[in-house]
C-alpha cells in the first residue's frame, strides 16, 4: 500500500468512527468506565448537607470553624487495544475482512478514549508480539494506532493468545481497560487471561465471518490454511470431515464465551456483516 492510497485509507476511518465516537459511544465509554477512584481536590468551608466525615479537623482547629475536604474523580484511564493480526485475521466472504472490522471498532474505541482525555495503547500480536505502542494521548498519537492497524506486515500468521495476554500482563502495571480483538479460533488461554482480568477491566471482541460457523458442501477442494500456508485436499462433501470442522469451531466459539465470562471479562461476538456499532452499545448499556 503506497502513502497516498494509506493516508486516504485511514482518513476514511478516522471520519467514520471520530462520528461514531463523537455521536454515540463518547457518553456510554465515559459512564461505563469509571476512573481510579477519588482523589483530593481542595479544603473549603463546611456547608449546610455536607457529609460530617468529610471535615477536616486540622483546618477546622486553625480556624475555629468547620471546614471540608472536596474530593473528585480521578478520571483518567488507559485504553489497551489489543489485536490479532495472524493470517486467519484476513478473511472475508461479504465485503470486509475480518482486520478491516478490527481495525473500525479499534479506531472508534480509540477516538472514545481520546474525547474522555484517556491514554491509548496498542498490541498487535500473532504467535509473537509484532508491534507495541506504549499508551499516550492525543489525534496524532490515535491515526498512528489505526495507520499500524491498516499497513503492519507481521512477521508470523500464526496466534497465541495466551502470548499476548502474558505480555501485557508484564507491560501493565497499572489498572487498564483491555479489549482483545480476535476470531478467538483457538484454545489454551484461560489460566492467562485469568490473571489479567483479576487486575484489568477486559473485554473480547470476537470478530467472525458467517462461512466459518459450518463447512459448505461443495466437493473436493484445494483449501490453504492461512496461519501456516499448508494447502491441502478437502473433500468438503465427506459428512464426517464437516462434522469435525463444525465441532472445532463450535468447540473455540464456546471455549471463548463460557472462560471471558468465568474470568469475570466481557465477552462480545460480531459477524462481519452485523453492525459492530449495535453490539458495541448493547455492551456498554448492559454494563
Amino acid at each position: 500500500m503506497d502513502t497516498k492510497e494509506l493516508l486516504k485509507k485511514v482518513r476514511k476511518i478516522e471520519i467514520k468512527t471520530r462520528r461514531l465516537s463523537d455521536h454515540v459511544f463518547g457518553g456510554e465509554y465515559h459512564s461505563t468506565f469509571k476512573g481510579r477512584g477519588m482523589t483530593f481536590s481542595e479544603v473549603r468551608q463546611y456547608q449546610f448537607g455536607d457529609d460530617v466525615r468529610n471535615i477536616d479537623w486540622n483546618v477546622t482547629a486553625r480556624y475555629n470553624e468547620p471546614y471540608v475536604k472536596v474530593f473528585e474523580e480521578e478520571r483518567e484511564l488507559t485504553l489497551m487495544l489489543v489485536a490479532d493480526i495472524s493470517g486467519s485475521e484476513f478473511f472475508g466472504t461479504d465485503n470486509q475482512f475480518k482486520n478491516e472490522i478490527i481495525t473500525e471498532v479499534a479506531a472508534t474505541l480509540a477516538f472514545s478514549a481520546m474525547q474522555n482525555n484517556d491514554k491509548t495503547g496498542l498490541i498487535l500480536f500473532s504467535d509473537e508480539i509484532e508491534l507495541f505502542i506504549p499508551p499516550k494521548k492525543g489525534k496524532s498519537h490515535v491515526l498512528r494506532i489505526i495507520r499500524e492497524l491498516l499497513e503492519f506486515q507481521p512477521k508470523s500468521k500464526k496466534t497465541d493468545v495466551t502470548h499476548a495476554l502474558k505480555y501485557l500482563t508484564n507491560v501493565m502495571k497499572k489498572k487498564a481497560i483491555v479489549f482483545v480483538l480476535s476470531d478467538f479460533i483457538t484454545e489454551g488461554y484461560k489460566d492467562a487471561l485469568k490473571i489479567v482480568a483479576g487486575k484489568h477491566d477486559v473485554t473480547g471482541i470476537r470478530i467472525y465471518d458467517r462461512r466459518e460457523e459450518e463447512m459448505p458442501n461443495v466437493g473436493m477442494v484445494q483449501m490453504q490454511d492461512e496461519e501456516t500456508g499448508e494447502l491441502l485436499l478437502v473433500n468438503t462433501g465427506a459428512k464426517g470431515v464437516r462434522r469435525s470442522y463444525n465441532a472445532y469451531y463450535r468447540t473455540c466459539v464456546d471455549y471463548f464465551q463460557e472462560t471471558f465470562t468465568k474470568s469475570g471479562a466481557g465477552a462480545i461476538s460480531c459477524r462481519v456483516d452485523e453492525s459492530y456499532v449495535k453490539k458495541l452499545l448493547g455492551y456498554f448499556k448492559k454494563r
